[in-house]
């Protein structure tokens, strides 16, 4: 952790909305006037589009079927710890992007599958921004917790997260239900062993819980939309948290426990905005003052 370069890292598997999380940090990042340096967790995986094609076959043959993007060896954790060190103690690093799809090659003149190449962060910044699959990753080799001042988790339950993933998939990559269910198989022991353990480290979860049948997601038609759904936010430490203001002006909410707070999925915006901004607030402030 850094007083003068904080660093807000946000951590959710795939499918599971940190995209929508992203959305709120900008508009909240706009609103304030914060200059916020953003990477992205695909930047820091270790394969190429091919190359992890041919490590996923290689495994195959070999037996291991639990390889996958979720696989703390599929990704450069160590030089993402270098990175947030580097950036608490100098406010400075460097990323690159890893290219999706068509649009994404478009606007970054790189194929689809391939990553650009690493480039240093602008100068100038109040705070890093990360978003991802491992940003709260502890294990024998490195510890991301100790590095961010501010660590998200975004966590829907799991049906809904594979019928957010299926539809994704199958909607923009072309995928069948059948290719995806494989892929969410495959990610299953990683998921169990280096996903969920990052949701103990992190300061805020918001869980997204569907109150309409999700009890076969392969065959939803559609995804739970935001009215049909609440949200489950939980505080690591409450202390500080203001719930009764937060109850008061987000109409629906309510406590279930002494550390989380309820609220209707049509007001998570609402809702991170309330609780995100004087947290921003505050980690800018005592950065400049640092």
């Amino acid at each position: 952790m850094s007083k003068k370069h904080p660093i807000i890292s946000v951590t959710g598997s795939s499918g599971a909305g940190t995209s929508t999380v992203k959305h709120t940090f900008d508009q909240i990042f706009r609103r304030e006037g914060v200059k916020a340096v953003s990477i992205e967790g695909d930047a820091f995986h270790k394969f190429n589009r091919k190359d992890m094609k041919a490590e996923l076959d290689r495994r195959y043959a070999e037996g291991d079927s639990t390889f996958s993007h979720f696989s703390y060896e599929a990704n450069e954790l160590k030089e993402l710890e270098r990175v947030f060190r580097e950036y608490g103690e100098t406010g400075t690093g460097r990323t690159r992007h890893y290219v999706h799809d068509n649009d994404e090659a478009e606007l970054y003149g790189v194929p689809p599958g391939e990553f650009t190449d690493w480039a240093p962060f602008e100068e100038g910044s109040d705070l890093l921004f990360y978003e991802g699959l491992h940003g709260a990753v502890v294990n024998d080799e490195v510890n991301l917790p100790q590095h961010a001042d501010l660590k998200i988790g975004v966590v829907p339950v799991i049906n809904l997260e594979w019928i957010q993933k299926i539809h994704r998939d199958k909607e923009k990559r072309g995928y069948t239900t059948e290719a995806v269910t494989d892929v969410i198989l495959r990610r299953m022991h990683a998921y169990v062993h280096c996903i969920i353990p990052q949701f103990t480290q992190t300061d805020i979860n918001f869980q997204r819980v569907p109150v309409v049948d999700t009890s076969n997601p392969l065959v939803a038609r559609w995804i739970p939309t935001p009215d049909e759904s609440l949200v489950v936010i939980r505080f690591k430490n409450p202390r500080g948290i203001d719930f009764s203001y937060l109850v008061s002006m987000i109409q629906g909410s309510w406590m279930s426990r002494a550390n989380s707070i309820v609220v209707p999925g049509s007001k998570l915006d609402l809702a991170m905005q309330l609780i995100l901004t004087p947290m921003i607030e505050r980690l800018v402030s005592e950065s400049k003052r640092a």
